[in-house]
Formats: structure tokens, C-alpha cells, sequence
């Protein structure tokens, strides 16, 4: 049968990566049937935990002759099923490829394995005084593999930009097992196209990342931080696109709906957020640089615009304690409102200034269709997280009720110049609304470029599109 593992193979696979990181055991192979998309879970036929990329050429090979699928993973954070192996066949986990191979300060270069937890590789950079900026909320666990795969981005994003403005260069493995890398180490590269870009964000479906060579950049000396309510959660999305048009920059400004941070303070018991009945929404604003006398007169003039926008007190964090507090409410939020019940996310971003629309138009299908949403995320670049609640129907993926309301507010989104996915990719549940904001002439294109890379589909196949 197409694709089947047989005896035989599993044995090859055991002769690669030795026994103890060949998985069939149907408990040991539970985690790897789930991320943190909905309330989904696809078991895989087997799991493999290779350590290098000669192991990994080795296993593609093998699958490739065969035609058995392979869904690569890494940390499994993910939010779209991007590492869902929906199809059986073979999971292949990055967590042995755990290295930080090198930082090179005079260069300002890191060079690393997929499977370093993004948070550690941030840690280990700033302890020489440099600087990754990429920052997704799930940095505690994710892995940077992960994030080359979806190109994720976080608050920082929107003054130092997503993953892909800091890869130089990327070795992979392509789906029929050759080894290559996809550029060169430099700041500058104009020599034929440009592979590395195309890898990131490309789900896995390309080929499998063994080595990252990042861009680094100095650390900020200092950072500041402050909490601002509003009465109205159109109002504090327009002193979003404000604060810009008067020249700022934060390194952060994210938001939060009234709701989506009851919910998040009450479950990790803080009261560092002074909650009122008459708040709708916060922002939290967050300038960095390396004068201390600059940004808090940037932080008082941000102050002073907000005022216009029918604004509360304004909440300045002291210290590095009140700062990380505020930081874990925000980054909490999404694994905390999906336990009660807003199992459904949607990453849509649209140009800043037309966020409130984008919130009234969500907030008028709940009204429509008898469901209920948070609403949070990166702001300062127009990308909102909604959360939504529909009880009895925890999953939107192939359920003809809730893709009839997600098409709806996807059509919506697309009106509004933006588009369905600003940082957590298309993977599995967006693949069916790709037609909202894609025309027939870029499917063919991309699919063609899948074909090159891939031409017996195995990698990751099924997402993004069939």
C-alpha cells in the first residue's frame, strides 16, 4: 500500500537513529499527535528523533522511495497544525538538534540548530551584549526551527521586524535528501534567487532546517514600559495608528481586551492590573534605546497624545519586576482564554489605522452568529488575535457552521487591505479560505515551486493547500 511503514523500514530507520529514538508505542506517540491548534490530534504511524542532517537526508530517502508522508516538528506550539501529521506516516521531531553552534560578536552573526528554545538562544546572545529581537509569546518553549518555519514575529516586531529580516542563511534538507545550504553568511546577497527567503515561512512543506545563521544586533541599554486603559476599544485602536502618525515608534505596543486580561489575571492570580468596570480595553507601549533621558520624555509625549483618546490613568512600570508581570499577563493570555472555551484562534492583520474596524466588524458577527470573542495581540502592526467561543463547536477545522462565519470575517479582512494570517501561517485550518485572498495564478506558482522542491509531495503535504 502507498506509504505504508513496513517492518522493513522501521528497521532501516532504527540502523539511522538507533533504536531508543525510533517511537511505535502508541502512549510515547500521544504528544506528537496534537500542537496547540484547537482541539485537534492526528496520531502519527511512528516517530523518529534524528541528531544530525545525515540522519535526516538517510530517513527522506528512505521516505521519498516509499511515498510516505513526513510532518516535521519542533517544540509543537504552534497554532495553525502546521506539525500535525494528519496524514499517519512519519513525524519527524528536531528536539535532538539542540546546539548553539557559534556566536561570532565581531560579525554579529549566530549560527544554530532548530531545536535551541527561542528564549535560550535570546539569553545567550544578550549575556555578550547582543540582541535577537524576535520575540513570540510562546519564547519560554518554542523552538527557533519553528520559527523559521512560520516566520514568527511578537511584540518586538513592530520596530525590528519578524524572523525573516534576521536570516542570512539556512542548510536544509530537501525532501529527496540532498544537503545544501541556501545562501551565504553576508549582510548583502544579490546572487541568483533568493532560496533562504523562500524557506522561511514555508511551513516545512519545502524542505527541513538543520542550521540557522541569524543577524544580530547590539542590546538596548534600557527599556520602559506603561499600561494605558481605555474606555472604548475602538478608541484604543486608534491611538494605535496615532501614536505613529505623531512620529513614535515603540518596541512594543500590544493589546489587550478587557476581557481576554479578566480572564488571564484571575487565572494566574495578579492584581497588577487595576481593573474597572468602565475599561474596555489596555495597550501596553514599550519604547527602548540607549538614553534613559530620551525615552522618558518619548514615554510623557506618548502620554499626553493618548489623552485625546479618552484614556484612564496612565500605569508606568517602576521596575523589572512590574515589567516581566505585565509581560506574563500578556503572554499567558492566548493558553489561558483556550481553556475557557476560546478554542478557535484567528491571526488576521490589516493596516493599523483600520483596526477598529476590523474589531467592530468581529464584534458584529458575534452579535450575528451567537458567539463570543477576545480580542489581543501586536497592535502597532495591525495584527490581531481573536479568539472566539461558539459553544458545542470547539474546532473550526471541518466544521461547515464555523468556516461559513471565518469566511465571512476573512472576506472582511481582506476588504480592509489586510489578510488571514500575520504570523501564526496557514498550515491546516487556514488552507480552505486561501482563496479569499489569493487569485488562481499564485496557487499555480506555489505549487509548482512545492513540486521542485518536493515531487513526490511527501513533506509536509496537505498543508497550505492540497
Amino acid at each position: 500500500m502507498k506509504g505504508s511503514i513496513s517492518e522493513d523500514i522501521v528497521n532501516q530507520f532504527k540502523s539511522i537513529v538507533g533504536d531508543s529514538f525510533v517511537i511505535l508505542d502508541e502512549n510515547l506517540l500521544h504528544p506528537y499527535g496534537h500542537d496547540e491548534t484547537e482541539e485537534l490530534f492526528y496520531l502519527p504511524q511512528i516517530a523518529l528523533r534524528p541528531s544530525t542532517p545525515q540522519e535526516i537526508s538517510s530517513i527522506l530517502k528512505i521516505c521519498d522511495q516509499h511515498k510516505i508522508p513526513v510532518t516535521p516538528r519542533g517544540a509543537g506550539t504552534g497554532l495553525s497544525g502546521g506539525a500535525l501529521p494528519h496524514l499517519g506516516g512519519v513525524l519527524l521531531a528536531t528536539d535532538r538538534l539542540n546546539r548553539i553552534i557559534e556566536i561570532d560578536e565581531k560579525n554579529l552573526q549566530l549560527t544554530t540548530e532548530p531545536g535551541v528554545i527561542t528564549e535560550v538562544l535570546q539569553n545567550a546572545v544578550k549575556e555578550k551584549g547582543l540582541f535577537y529581537p524576535p520575540d513570540p509569546s510562546s519564547k519560554g518553549s518554542c523552538f527557533i526551527g519553528g520559527n523559521i518555519a512560520e516566520n514568527s514575529g511578537g511584540p518586538k516586531a513592530v520596530k525590528y521586524g519578524v524572523v525573516r529580516d534576521y536570516v542570512l542563511n539556512l542548510e536544509v534538507v530537501l525532501p529527496t535528501g540532498e544537503i545544501m545550504w541556501t545562501g551565504a553568511n553576508v549582510l548583502k546577497n544579490s546572487t541568483g534567487y533568493n532560496l533562504t527567503q523562500l524557506m522561511v515561512g514555508s511551513e516545512g512543506t519545502l524542505a527541513i532546517v538543520t542550521k540557522i545563521v541569524l543577524k544580530l544586533i547590539p542590546l538596548p541599554k534600557y527599556d520602559l514600559l506603561m499600561l494605558v486603559p481605555f474606555r472604548s476599544l475602538e478608541k484604543a485602536s486608534e491611538a494605535v495608528s496615532a501614536i505613529f502618525r505623531a512620529g513614535y515608534t515603540p518596541s512594543a505596543l500590544e493589546l489587550m481586551e478587557i476581557d481576554a486580561l479578566m480572564i488571564v489575571s484571575e487565572e494566574v492570580g495578579s492584581s497588577s492590573v487595576p481593573i474597572t468596570s468602565d475599561t474596555a480595553a489596555h495597550l501596553i507601549i514599550e519604547v527602548d534605546g540607549n538614553h534613559l533621558d530620551t525615552l522618558m520624555t518619548e514615554m510623557e509625549s506618548i502620554g499626553e497624545l493618548l489623552l485625546q483618546y479618552d484614556c484612564g490613568e496612565i500605569y508606568f512600570a517602576e521596575d523589572h519586576q512590574q515589567k516581566n508581570e505585565l509581560w506574563k499577563l500578556r503572554r499567558r493570555v492566548a493558553e489561558v482564554v483556550k481553556t475557557k472555551g476560546y478554542t478557535i484562534e484567528e491571526d488576521t492583520v490589516v493596516p493599523r489605522a483600520v483596526l477598529p474596524d476590523l474589531i467592530r466588524a468581529v464584534k458584529n458577527l458575534g452579535k450575528q452568529y451567537g458567539f463570543t470573542a477576545v480580542c489581543y495581540g501586536h497592535a502597532g502592526d495591525g495584527n490581531l488575535h481573536i479568539r472566539l467561543n461558539k459553544p458545542g463547536i470547539p474546532n473550526s477545522f471541518e466544521n461547515d457552521e464555523m468556516n461559513n462565519i471565518l469566511r465571512e470575517l476573512f472576506i472582511e479582512v481582506k476588504k480592509l487591505g489586510g489578510t488571514i494570517s500575520g504570523e501564526h501561517g496557514v498550515g491546516l485550518i487556514q488552507k480552505g479560505y486561501m482563496d479569499v485572498v489569493m487569485d488562481p495564478v499564485h496557487f499555480r506558482l506555489m505549487r509548482e515551486i512545492k513540486k521542485a522542491f518536493d515531487p513526490n509531495n511527501i513533506l509536509n503535504a496537505g498543508k497550505i493547500f492540497d
